[in-house]
């Protein structure tokens, strides 16, 4: 028996009608259609009973033609007798299929098979799953007091909060929804140009983490699908080079068996070692394949030269305090969360519906998203996970609060955000190259006499995570290299500020690094020695053939050989003398050099 026959007028009706006309015009039995299952009789004298294709109620064999042809030519179906165990679960009462006409619906009460049902109710019988009846049908069940299925009118907040990051799901897949970075991907730029033209050229993206590295290789990814070229990623962190190779591999079968392009995005290809780089640089010249390649480090430092010559390096900064307002606010409409203005009492929401995680709709203070587009510092992953940790956060803890005697809600706050983030995210990497900004910019701000900034680089690298004891040894190379004999007591203070920083360490030790930069910029700067010990070097680097000899007078003679060789004959011992010694001390070829003489400008 086919199941589908339990639907009137559906094509397992028309098969029951089918087998039933060609058994009549055969002549043979019409008591029951091939493979019907039948129940056997109590006695061997009764007629057997045959059970119905179409309403499940088992007859008389002989009353089985008549009866079929009244179920059939009706539509509907007689209620199986209360005796018989039903097999099929029945429909709910007021219960109906939509999409279905009129005249197609089963009648109340009509048995409808299970099986149908199997794909969301997990297996559970229409009545027990409170689906609708409708044989055939894969839909959700109504729930009551909605007008629409339970399942899929939208996500619930608690839903959207879970499983990927957030900043994962909101990923844009198009340039349109590409926020920031407008000096490089603005209207009319050379890159936007070649991307929208689907002419890829051989990349290395170069920016701070967050900034939009992986999402614009996202963004191409999706673009060169649609347009027939392979995209493939590796990450450097755990790729290996024969995972490199048969990408190459493959790539160079694609282009000369099927003429298809191949994209390989390497993210953090710095890790990769010069060797490895080195793997590309063939495949890179011919085309095989056009690498894009993300880094936060300083491409001139990590990437191999002949790698660079081969591709073009795009620069992105850390995104604007404007563009994270607008990732934010973004993020706030997929959550569909409240927004409280400065003068709101009730809150505006930033869609059409509040979140349904929870009993309460959830707000969140303008202020709030306004002092976390600050304090991410331009990173857009960090600004989207601090949101989502503090609304998690508040939704977990139940909190709720009461808006000028509205109904009660979830609000989030400006210190709620402080909370999640602990501190402002600053960008700092003790290994790269902020590393060195930031230590250049102490030096020049020192040696400008500017104690202000001074201050503000020293605490820029400290709370960063910086090693005092390496602000430390700087100090003291700057005591003798900018103040010098100008204020000699500089040296002393840059040795006693490394000892305290080795004796405390952080973060008590930073009020003693703190005074020495103070001291330092407040201090004479004298360059004198620095430049004369300069001027030595550039001397020795450019003499020409050996260098000049020691003159005997002084030399020293521990030894009779060595006198008698003249090693320190003339010499004049200067503390026996009580007016100034006339003497020379420079070898004969530099005689008179003076590397103190300010040099004319």
């Amino acid at each position: 028996m086919s199941l589908s026959a339990a639907e009137p007028g559906s094509r397992g009706g028309e098969r029951a009608r089918a087998d039933y006309s060609s058994r009549r015009a055969a002549g043979g039995s019409a008591s029951c259609p091939p493979g019907e299952p039948m129940e056997p009789t109590e006695g061997a004298e009764e007629e057997r009973l045959v059970q119905c294709p179409v309403c499940l109620q088992e007859l008389p064999g002989a009353d089985i033609n008549a009866h079929l042809d009244r179920c059939l030519q009706a539509g509907g179906a007689q209620p199986e007798p209360p005796s018989k165990r039903p097999r099929l679960a029945a429909a709910p009462p007021g219960s109906q299929a939509e999409g279905q006409p009129e005249q197609a619906r089963p009648a109340a009460g009509s048995p409808v098979f299970s099986l149908f049902h199997k794909g969301r109710g997990g297996g559970q019988s229409p009545a027990a799953a409170g689906g609708r009846s409708g044989a055939g049908r894969d839909e959700a069940p109504v729930q009551p007091g909605h007008g629409c299925a339970a399942a899929p009118c939208g996500e619930s907040l608690a839903h959207k909060l879970q499983g990927k990051p957030l900043a994962e799901r909101l990923r844009p897949d198009t340039l349109g929804d590409y926020v920031g970075q407008e000096p490089v991907l603005g209207a009319q730029t050379l890159l936007r140009s070649l991307l929208e033209s689907h002419e890829i050229p051989s990349l290395i993206l170069w920016g701070p983490p967050g900034c939009g590295k992986t999402t614009l290789a996202h963004i191409i990814a999706n673009s060169s699908k649609k347009n027939g070229m392979r995209f493939v990623t590796l990450s450097a962190t755990s790729a290996k080079t024969n995972d490199v190779r048969d990408v190459i591999s493959q790539a160079q079968n694609e282009k000369r068996l099927f003429k298809r392009k191949t994209i390989l995005f390497i993210d953090e290809i710095h890790r990769f070692n010069k060797s490895q780089q080195d793997t590309f640089l063939p495949h890179v010249e011919c085309g095989t394949v056009t690498l894009i390649g993300a880094t936060t480090e300083n491409p001139s430092f990590q990437v191999n030269a002949a790698l660079l010559s081969r591709c073009r390096v795009i620069v992105l900064e850390k995104l604007s305090v404007e563009a994270m307002e607008a990732i934010l606010m973004r993020a706030v409409r997929f959550l569909g969360l409240r927004v409280l203005g400065q003068s709101d009492q009730h809150g505006t929401p930033a869609t059409g519906s509040s979140s349904k995680s929870s009993e309460f709709p959830v707000y969140i203070e303008e202020k709030a998203l306004n002092t976390l587009a600050y304090l991410c510092d331009g990173d857009a992953r960090t600004g989207l996970n601090g949101l989502q940790l503090a609304v998690q956060a508040r939704i977990a803890a139940g909190s709720t609060t009461t808006k000028g005697g509205a109904a009660d809600g979830i609000l989030v706050t400006e210190e709620h955000i402080k909370e999640g983030l602990q501190r402002s995210h600053i960008l700092y990497d003790r290994a790269g190259e902020e590393h060195y900004n930031c230590i250049s910019a102490l030096h020049k701000s020192m040696r400008g006499s500017d104690e202000n900034a001074s201050l503000y680089w020293l605490a820029r690298m400290l709370e960063g995570g910086e090693d005092p004891l390496y602000v430390a040894r700087r100090l003291v190379r700057f005591a003798s290299e900018d103040i010098g004999l100008a204020d000699p007591l500089a040296l002393t203070q840059a040795v006693a500020a490394y000892q305290g920083c080795h004796f405390i360490g952080m973060p008590e030790c930073e009020v003693i690094l703190a005074q020495c930069v103070v001291y330092f910029a407040r201090a004479p700067k004298s360059i004198e020695v620095y430049r004369a010990y300069g001027k030595v070097k550039e001397c020795l680097r450019m003499h020409t053939g050996p260098l000049p000899p020691v003159p005997l007078h002084l030399r020293n003679a521990p030894t009779r050989l060595m006198k008698n060789l003249g090693y320190g004959k003339g010499y004049k011992y200067n503390p026996m003398y009580k007016g100034p010694v006339e003497q020379d001390y420079l070898p004969q070829e530099l005689k008179g050099t003076d590397f103190f003489k300010e040099q004319e400008t």
